[in-house]
Order: C-alpha cells, then structure tokens, then sequence
C-alpha cells in the first residue's frame, strides 16, 4: 500500500489542495458577509430567497471546508464578524445597491466561482476532494440557472451583443 491509496481521508493532503480548500473557505466566508449585505439591500422578493441560498450554501462550504482543514492540522482563515442587520427604507437612495446591480453581481459571482471549483477539482489528487467540490460545482450551476432564469424574467438581464442575423446555409 502506498501513501495515496486507501481511504482518501489518510492521505496527505498536498500543498495546492491546501491552499485551494483555505482560500475557498475564506471566499465563502467573505461571500456569506457581502450576501447578507445584498440581501438588506435587496427589495425583491426572488432575489432575496436565492441570497438565502447562496448564504446557507457559503456556510456550509466553510463548514465542510473548514472541518477537512482542522483535521489535517492547518488553521482555517478567521470567521467575519456577523454583519448588523439593515432595514431597505432606511438605506439611502444613492447608497443602495438595485436588485438589477445585485443580481448582475451574484451572476458573476457564482460562474466565477463554478470556474475555481473545477480548477480544484482538476489539482486534487484525494478523491474526496476533487468529489467535494464536484458537489459545489454542481450545486453552483443549479443556483446560476435560477439566478439567469430570474434576471430574465424581471427583465434585469443585459446580454452581450446578439447574432440575429445567419449567413445562408452553402450547399455542397
């Protein structure tokens, strides 16, 4: 038996798969504080319910990330403060962040974060990391379609230039 057969949680984790689960932790960390701040700052009933999942989806990330961490003896990154709750009429006009400008933010957000997931994914060596995070993959598509499906439906969404026009097809 080699070090890197058997259960996966016996073996070493290398230093890339160290690195990326603490940076993840530390993302989501910051995601859960600028998630409850957009949804203070949100009026629409959608968009808060996908905050809602978006926040409980960055704490369990911290939380499954963290435990891998302290059981192979590394230190997580330090838990923000709980941010004070705000209510909407009182944040003022042009301090506030639309529902459009926070969805359009979440969006970008969340395929950014699709993006590191199969980066880490691609790294790890321990199958149950690469399996971890194949899970948040998944989870953050499910979560980008809804947040796509409801930009389009409020009429937030702002496409790229579209190609309406298509040349005719070359018979050969």
């Amino acid at each position: 038996m080699g070090v890197l057969s058997g259960n996966p949680k016996d073996e070493p984790l290398h230093y890339g798969e160290i690195f990326d689960v603490w940076s993840f932790s530390m993302k989501a960390k910051g995601c859960i504080s600028v998630y409850r701040a957009y949804y203070f700052h949100a009026g629409d009933k959608d968009l808060k319910k996908i905050l809602s999942d978006l926040i409980d989806q960055s704490e369990l990330e911290v939380k499954e990330c963290d435990t891998i961490l302290t059981s192979n003896g590394i230190a997580p990154s330090p838990v923000l403060p709980d941010r004070p709750e705000a209510k909407l009429a009182e944040i003022p006009v042009g301090a506030r962040i639309t529902d459009p400008e926070i969805a359009s933010l979440i969006a970008a957000d969340t395929a950014a974060s699709m993006v590191v997931c199969s980066q880490i994914m691609g790294k790890s060596i321990r199958v149950d990391i690469g399996a971890l995070f194949g899970k948040y993959h998944t989870t953050k598509a499910a979560l980008g379609l809804k947040i796509v499906e409801m930009t389009k439906e409020k009429g937030w969404l702002i496409p790229p230039p579209l190609h309406v026009t298509r040349p005719e097809p070359v018979e050969v």
